[in-house]
């Protein structure tokens, strides 16, 4: 489970709220619900197949073994292009919260060009490029040591998210969750479809199936019970944000939930 939380709780939901938010208003609590609904039904499927085929290789294995190679080749690079665009979005959501601190704590800023990626007009982000090679050299040191790390990191991040909801509850005003659905329901599956980024990883947990003792029992209740414990925290974490700051105020931020302790609860550390 550590190790699907590691890879789900991430930038999704520290950096998908302030993009999703601006359409849905409070209503992005129902489309966490909406998303995490649809994923599990993919969590099952993998629960289901990571106890048949407990080897590593995770979709692409279970494609190879019941589809052939030609479909496996496909989802193989469908996999390269999923993880490739999800690091990218994870370490520049990094580096937003980086110069975040840099300016809140140091009065600091970092400069455009070497903080934002090209499309924000940066040249080169390299403070998301520190970030890809750290985690490469941890997973290079070994998978005892890579467990550790993430453990940790989980820990650290479970630990963050629940001091978050509790200092934003702090500042909940029930009036900023009115009007709950400005432009209707069509806005939460939109923006549904935006949150499935930020539960992306439980099917990392598949890949581990050769490292698990008993992969018929674990690797099903790892991935349902990572799934689990990430949404409810996500909905705890958009409900706490949608109360204690008005929606308006969380459109397009690039670092939302620290905007949320600052301008909502007035806690700028």
């Amino acid at each position: 489970s550590a190790l699907g939380l590691g890879a789900i709780i991430g930038t999704g939901i520290f950096v998908i709220l302030g993009e999703a938010i601006g359409t849905t208003g409070p209503a992005i609590i129902l489309a966490f619900v909406l998303a995490g609904l649809t994923c599990a039904f993919s969590a099952l499927s993998y629960a289901e197949m990571a106890s048949t085929i407990p080897v590593s290789g995770s979709a692409y294995t279970y494609a190879y073994a019941t589809m052939g190679e030609l479909l496996a080749w496909i989802i193989g690079w469908d996999l390269i292009l999923e993880y490739g665009v999800s690091v990218a979005a994870v370490a520049v959501g990094w580096g937003g919260y980086l110069s975040e601190i840099f300016d809140t704590v140091f009065g600091f800023t970092l400069p455009t060009s070497i903080s934002q990626p090209p499309g924000e007009g940066g040249t080169v982000n390299l403070p998301a490029a520190f970030l890809v090679l750290a985690v490469a050299g941890v997973l290079i040191l070994g998978i005892r040591e890579s467990a550790r790390a993430n453990t940790v990191m989980v820990l650290i991040k479970l630990g963050v998210l629940m001091l978050f909801c509790v200092l934003a509850f702090t500042a909940f005003n029930s009036d900023n969750l009115s009007p709950f659905m400005p432009e209707g329901f069509s806005s939460v599956s939109s923006a549904a479809a935006i949150i499935f980024f930020a539960y992306i990883g439980f099917d990392a947990i598949s890949t581990s199936g050769e490292e698990t003792m008993k992969p018929q029992r674990d690797l099903p209740i790892a991935i349902l019970g990572a799934l689990f414990v990430a949404t409810v925290l996500y909905i705890l974490v958009a409900l706490a944000s949608s109360g204690a700051l008005p929606y308006t105020d969380l459109e397009g931020s690039e670092a939302p939930l620290a905007v949320v302790l600052d301008e909502g609860a007035g806690i700028s550390w």
